[in-house]
């Protein structure tokens, strides 16, 4: 690995732990959540040429609020440092096209969208969703900060907008004449350093009668599943049901309904409406609340687990690798994910111990994961290596990427997922 030096505030430097306040209420953060170390930026993939560059890394040092329960990582860097140029493509996933087309389908029918709406996704990324809307002749309008990303989009048809998403950029797009009919925003919300204002931008951008629709990993799958590798510096909150209304409550959005989904591991999907848009409130938004208390998410005591379950999973799959490594055998990585890097770094698992992780977008093939500086590879490579192990980092894709791969247990190639705890597939 390349030296390495951390980026640490003067205040830090100088032994002082500085005041971080909650970017919901403005409280003072002082209670931990989960330490996962110093790591990466987990997008900030490294050409070869980079190898032997220093690499900035950052602490994961992950809080909740004891006022209003928000579990939420300091900003460290700038979101355009993370953004601006992106790695991640939503298009390269299968399941989650068929996802997208699920929800344009469904969401079409129970509040009939058509060509008199307009709508607009924050965070469009390339176009994935959008294009089954535009398919349907309903107008669309993507907003994407990453340049690269939102051409791709541009290049399928998609009218496409690069700016960060919040209050003024939402009076901008008012004042051009966009009111928003159906606002989405899948993936998007915990990637909000400024919550308040994007909230507020919402708020701008929604037509009177409006409804928005927002996806997140739920913070109570994250919790049960020792879902730590969700944890990276893009990744700024972690929502429960009961967070996440009030942020949205405070700039008179009201939230009139939630399902339960099982992408990314388990998420939330919300429907808002401004807090007079007479929409009636459904039960299952009482019932998720219940849910959550239960679970000790309504009380500062029941976060106060969760770090000794991630060391738990760290050793599980610590012991998985040096065991196959003392075995003579070859361990090889599935995905390039941002939640991958999280779990390798937080390990302490490099390319040491795993020789080569392959993935199926061409913008990180001949690339290296950041940190642990692992080369990325394309898939083809796992029928000429021929590993004994192939670890799905993008775990919550398990199904889908058994199902490509298929062929390599031929060779007698097995599959290791490494969350909650490693599981070894026959």
């Amino acid at each position: 690995m390349a030296n390495a030096h951390n980026a640490l505030s003067d205040a830090q430097r100088d032994g002082v732990r500085p005041s971080i306040t909650c970017r919901s209420c403005g409280a003072e953060l002082t209670t931990t959540f989960v330490d996962l170390g110093m790591a990466a930026l987990a997008n900030s993939y490294v050409p070869p040429g980079g190898l032997l560059a220093p690499e900035v890394t950052y602490p994961l040092h992950v809080f909740v609020c004891s006022e209003c329960l928000l579990v939420q990582l300091p900003a460290v860097t700038s979101a355009e440092s993370i953004f601006a140029d992106y790695a991640y493509f939503s298009s390269y996933s299968d399941s989650w096209l068929d996802h997208a087309r699920r929800y344009v389908e469904a969401t079409s029918e129970r509040f009939g969208i058509g060509a008199q709406h307009q709508v607009v996704e924050i965070a469009s990324n390339d176009g994935y969703l959008l294009q089954y809307f535009r398919d349907r002749g309903v107008p669309v309008l993507g907003v994407e900060p990453a340049a690269n990303v939102a051409e791709a989009a541009r290049a399928i048809g998609i009218p496409t907008v690069v700016r960060f998403f919040g209050e003024e950029s939402a009076k901008e797009l008012r004042g051009e004449g966009t009111r928003a009919d159906l606002l989405i925003g899948n993936n998007v919300l915990a990637h909000v350093p400024d919550l308040n204002d994007f909230v507020a931008g919402l708020a701008v951008l929604l037509a009177p009668d409006g409804l928005i629709t927002m996806e997140f990993p739920h913070l109570l799958r994250l919790m049960a599943e020792t879902q730590f590798d969700t944890i990276y510096h893009e990744h700024f909150s972690y929502f429960s049901l009961f967070a996440v209304e009030r942020v949205f409550a405070s700039h008179g959005l009201e939230l009139f309904d939630v399902e339960q989904i099982p992408t990314h591991g388990g998420s939330l999907r919300i429907y808002v409406q401004h807090a007079d848009g007479g929409r009636e409130r459904s039960p299952r938004v009482a019932a998720l609340r219940d849910e959550e208390a239960a679970a000790g998410l309504h009380d500062l005591a029941g976060y106060a687990a969760f770090a000794d379950q991630a060391k738990r999973t760290k050793l599980s799959v610590l012991e998985f690798v040096l065991q196959a490594k003392r075995e003579g055998k070859r361990v090889a990585a599935y995905g390039a994910a941002a939640k991958g890097n999280t779990l390798l770094s937080y390990c302490g698992v490099g390319s040491d111990l795993i020789d080569f992780v392959v993935d199926r977008s061409p913008h990180k093939q001949g690339l290296y994961l950041p940190g642990t500086h692992i080369p990325i590879r394309a898939p083809e490579v796992v029928d000429e290596l021929r590993p004994d192990y192939l670890l799905i980092l993008p775990w919550n894709l398990k199904a889908e990427i058994m199902e490509q791969m298929a062929h390599v247990r031929a060779f007698g190639c097995r599959f290791v997922t490494p969350v909650p705890e490693v599981r070894v597939y026959g």
